[in-house]
């Protein structure tokens, strides 16, 4: 039987479905495509319920029609300042002194009971390391020999109020929430390498309402934030300095805009309309790069910000991945390396096969990503059994396949 999984991205900017199948040595094929402009939305935040469920409505019926297949389930992207993060430790005593998937299950629940307010909600639960009988460092303590095993983990907590009128949005489409997966995480499966994981990198998902942010190290995610800073801040500084409308601006970005003032020639001038002009008037582009240069700056100075308040800002050498539409900008990593000081790569999803066409953009990481989740999860279900939907949630199996427990716990669980 084919495996069929489906994301939707809703973003500020846009909200974008994914059908993929999966076929040989995993590879997913994208079947069917939505793509529609964002209504409701700003910052990541539903604030419009009817124009936010309408876009995404559109996008799934879009969808449906390109694959061919009604959708009824999704994985969801899920963004804001409201997003936050804490860290928590979990502890149990092994009783026949051989670790199972059972005594791991119940670790990571003994983490999760950490607490926190009840307007917030736990997304993800991240494990960054076990500990066996004092023996710190060990990335997978199925099968070892112990009488005590601990758990120190990275918890991502939503406002529970946001996540649900989100969750009533695609309900509105006909579509039930399987799982919500923030932005960074979802878009770290499509540009990191696992080398890159590995040596400890930071992606930045620069969109249009907000930028968001993943460290990972050893492999693991170790922290993570969203900035209510986007691309949308750059258009709007484009439309306040030349007096235009919102959407001519962002044209005028996307055609003309630069990040880096000194890599525009003085020489070079387009035409616009602005506000009250019967005419149309000649920008220089260095003009235009000099705003976009201020506000992009601002950005990664908030990103560094972040960085160096985590912790982690001397455990990155293999630096920062950009991806996410803004990062498509002309000279934003010029900028980014100069600002953050450390390696600097932009990325976009790769290697697609099926409907792709316009898919090989930074813009459409995390759309892609959310499939590329959605298969790890499938492979945590076949380690599960056919029964996992009742029991994923940290309720262990002690018949699981020892690769798809490995497998399910270099991973992120919700």
């Amino acid at each position: 039987m084919e495996e069929i999984f489906v994301g939707i991205d809703v973003g500020t900017t846009k909200v974008c479905t994914l059908v993929g199948r999966v076929e040989a040595e995993n590879q997913i094929r994208i079947m069917g495509v939505g793509h529609e402009p964002s209504e409701g939305i700003r910052k990541g935040v539903v604030v419009d319920l009817g124009a936010a469920s309408k876009a995404i409505a559109r996008s799934v019926e879009k969808a449906e029609q390109t694959s061919g297949l009604e959708i009824t389930t999704a994985l969801v992207s899920l963004a804001g300042a409201h997003v936050s993060s804490i860290n928590s430790r979990g502890a149990i005593a092994v009783p026949h002194g051989l670790i199972d998937a059972v005594d791991v299950a119940r670790v990571l629940e003994q983490a999760r009971t950490v607490a926190i307010p009840h307007d917030r909600e736990i997304v993800h639960v991240v494990q960054r390391g076990y500990t066996v009988d004092g023996q710190e460092g060990i990335h997978m303590p199925v099968g070892m020999h112990g009488y005590k095993l601990e758990v120190e983990t990275h918890i991502i907590t939503a406002a529970a109020a946001t996540v649900d009128n989100l969750r009533q949005c695609v309900g509105a489409a006909g579509v039930n929430v399987d799982q919500f997966v923030l932005n960074p995480l979802a878009s770290g499966e499509v540009v990191l390498t696992e080398q890159e994981r590995q040596m400890g990198v930071a992606v930045c998902d620069i969109g249009g309402g907000t930028t968001d942010l993943a460290i990972y190290v050893d492999g693991d995610v170790w922290h993570t934030m969203v900035l209510a800073v986007g691309g949308n801040h750059v258009t709007q500084d484009i439309a306040h300095g030349l007096r235009l409308p919102f959407s001519q601006a962002e044209e005028v970005k996307k055609q003309q805009g630069h990040a880096v003032r000194a890599e525009v020639g003085p020489e070079e001038y387009f035409s616009i309309r602005p506000f009250g002009e019967d005419h149309p008037t000649q920008i220089n582009r260095q003009d235009l790069a000099h705003i976009i240069e201020a506000r992009t700056e601002e950005i990664f100075n908030l990103i560094l910000q972040e960085i160096k308040r985590s912790g982690y800002d001397g455990l990155l050498p293999a630096g920062i991945v950009l991806t996410g539409g803004t990062s498509a900008l002309p000279g934003i990593k010029r900028v980014a390396g100069e600002v953050l000081g450390m390696p600097v790569r932009t990325a976009q999803p790769e290697n697609l096969v099926g409907l792709v066409e316009k898919l090989s953009s930074p813009s459409f990481s995390t759309s892609v990503g959310l499939l590329r989740w959605a298969l790890t999860m499938h492979d945590h279900d076949l380690a599960l059994g056919s029964d996992r939907r009742n029991r994923r949630r940290m309720k262990g199996d002690s018949t699981m396949n020892f690769d798809g427990i490995k497998n399910w716990l270099k991973r992120l669980l919700p």
